[in-house]
């Protein structure tokens, strides 16, 4: 636990003195701000969060996985990871360390979210139940990316494919109906579907009854943190 701790300190500070990584967390809360009030607070046939459920959705898919596999593999290239299991970290207590701060920072964002959209209540609780359960997808999916990467150049180009199709395919669904029956099997499509479902059909009681989004969500989730126990355990942190 102890090194756990040091591992979420270290990476905290180191992630946000990166003011690339910075701008990952802050763009897209940005974006959902500006295009509500310039946007959609003037048209009376847009809803009001409609760019904020859009671009949290986009948030879970785009920025976090690149941000996670980068991080791994950077401390991969540059040896950091040597010294670290040296100095007697495990690293299972690392990943976990690099998973809390993503966890943590992402928390962040996903509070901006929740207040720009006006939710309250039940409505705020699933927003953010939602919101994390995609940070948790996301996560394991860069952590599997990173431990696959020998270095941070491999890590970008390989996360962004996944970070593109993740992020933009539930927008390119809303208005393509044959793409919505094949992204529905991913986990940002119910995300968005979840989130779209508090101004479409009724609040929170009708999210209560999206029982399939949140199962494929569950489902998505497990298969990623089995691909990621099977990619550490063929390739570790090496």
């Amino acid at each position: 636990m102890r090194s756990i701790k040091a591992i979420f300190k270290k990476q905290f500070k180191d992630t946000f003195k990166n003011l690339g990584v910075l701008i990952q967390f802050l763009i897209f809360p940005v974006v959902a701000f500006v295009m509500t009030e310039l946007v959609a607070v003037r048209n009376d046939y847009i809803p009001n969060t409609m760019f904020v459920t859009m671009m949290a959705s986009i948030f879970v898919g785009m920025a976090l996985i690149p941000t996670i596999a980068g991080i791994v593999a950077e401390d991969k290239e540059t040896k950091s990871l040597r010294f670290l299991v040296m100095a007697g970290v495990k690293p299972p207590d690392y990943l976990m360390g690099i998973g809390g701060v993503i966890l943590a920072a992402s928390l962040l964002p996903a509070l901006a979210f929740g207040f720009m959209g006006r939710f309250s209540g039940g409505e705020f609780l699933i927003f953010m139940a939602t919101m994390m359960s995609g940070v948790v997808a996301s996560t394991m999916l860069g952590l599997t990316i990173g431990i696959y990467s020998d270095n941070q150049q491999a890590a970008t180009g390989l996360s962004m494919p996944f970070a593109m199709i993740l992020g933009f395919a539930p927008m390119i669904a809303t208005f393509n109906e044959p793409m919505m029956r094949v992204t529905r099997f991913l986990y940002t499509q119910q995300i968005d579907l979840v989130l779209n479902s508090f101004y479409s059909v009724g609040g929170y009681q009708a999210a209560l009854t999206l029982w399939e989004p949140f199962a494929v969500i569950g489902v998505n989730t497990a298969l990623l943190i089995v691909l990621f126990t099977f990619a550490y355990a063929k390739k570790g942190l090496r």
